[in-house]
């Protein structure tokens, strides 16, 4: 057996180097106790106490500190990563408004108030220090720039076509009058009644190609299509006109809703008219003719025709059935079937939708 003692002096000396800041330090066994430091009264400071079990568990330490209370300070510390992490979010979004959102917001303000035909895109010049929205801005001006250029030679190039296209149609125009001029010029020199009645069929088919020509010149100013109205009361004066001596007194009645279409079924229409007037008005002179056209649907339209003369089956004269032949292709040419009936031939045939 050994024994050895440990001084009362050494053991406060050992705890004070320990550190914690201990007020309290008591050893006991479970019958005696130790005060090493501190007084009996410490258990009314509400100090802090603490067990640890030493010396195989033959003796008890019994360790009091101060309770830690938050100060100011302390407080103020464990805020100071959130106030930072504010701050810090404050100063970027200053900085992002002030140097980046704005400049932006100006350049977006410029770029929706240029309008096409403006002299030029005024930006403004001053975008803060960032040079990547001064470059963003200098490409704006010179995508701009390429844009309104190109426009403008585009433009250039197709009022050039509108000219080009106006030029030949007027130039058309003008030759179909000329070989329909030519045409009434040599039927009245021929000498046979059948030639000056050839001269006078093909010269009423070429003046109803001219005057598609220049419905269709008269329809480029607007952009709408021909408008069948005025083509088909200028086919009905020229059938008037051009009619031979016994057919003078042709009347011809018009029934027409404004319509547009294109130039290929103006032709078709054009020729129609000409082809079933002309047949009535050389073999039924005294009969009226009565001319219908009116709107079906939007996208189209129906052409009627009415004479006593139009006998659907009867084909017993060689003409008749050459007439037949004719305008069932130019029914066929609008894409529709004639509707034959007796007195009355009818078309559909396509329009533009009403404006």
């Amino acid at each position: 057996m050994a024994t050895a003692m440990l001084p009362l002096a050494e053991l406060r000396i050992a705890a004070a180097e320990a550190g914690g800041r201990i007020e309290s330090l008591v050893l006991y066994d479970g019958q005696r106790e130790l005060r090493v430091f501190g007084s009996s009264q410490d258990r009314d400071r509400q100090l802090a106490l603490s067990e640890w079990p030493i010396g195989n568990g033959t003796l008890t330490v019994q360790a009091g500190t101060a309770p830690q209370r938050v100060t100011t300070v302390d407080r103020l510390m464990l805020l100071l990563p959130v106030l930072m992490w504010i701050a810090a979010a404050l100063i970027t979004w200053f900085l992002v408004t002030r140097l980046l959102i704005r400049p932006l917001k100006r350049l977006e303000r410029a770029v929706i108030q240029y309008q096409p035909g403006q002299p030029a895109l005024d930006l403004p010049r001053k975008l803060g220090p960032a040079t990547e929205i001064q470059s963003l801005r200098d490409a704006f001006g010179r995508a701009v720039t390429r844009v309104d250029r190109s426009e403008r030679e585009m433009t250039g190039a197709l009022e050039g076509q509108r000219r080009l296209v106006r030029e030949v149609h007027h130039r058309v125009k003008n030759n179909l009058q000329v070989v329909a001029s030519l045409l009434n010029i040599h039927g009245r020199s021929a000498k046979t009644p059948e030639a000056r009645s050839a001269y006078a069929g093909i010269g009423r088919r070429v003046g109803a190609l001219s005057i598609v020509h220049r419905n269709h010149f008269a329809e480029m100013e607007e952009s709408r299509g021909i408008a069948l109205r005025p083509l088909i009361s200028e086919l009905g004066a020229e059938l008037r006109a051009g009619a031979p001596e016994e057919a003078r007194g042709l009347n011809i009645e018009l029934d027409l809703d404004t319509v547009y279409t294109t130039q290929d079924v103006a032709v078709a229409v054009a020729f129609l008219v000409t082809e079933i007037g002309e047949f009535a008005m050389l073999n039924c002179p005294q009969e009226p003719i009565e001319i219908s056209l009116r709107r079906s649907s939007e996208l189209t339209a129906r052409l009627t025709l009415s004479s006593r003369v139009l006998v659907p089956d009867d084909d017993s004269a060689p003409e008749k059935a050459q007439f037949e032949r004719i305008v069932g292709g130019l029914a066929k040419q609008l894409r529709s079937a004639l509707d034959r009936k007796l007195g009355r031939y009818s078309v559909d045939l396509p329009v533009f939708p009403p404006a």
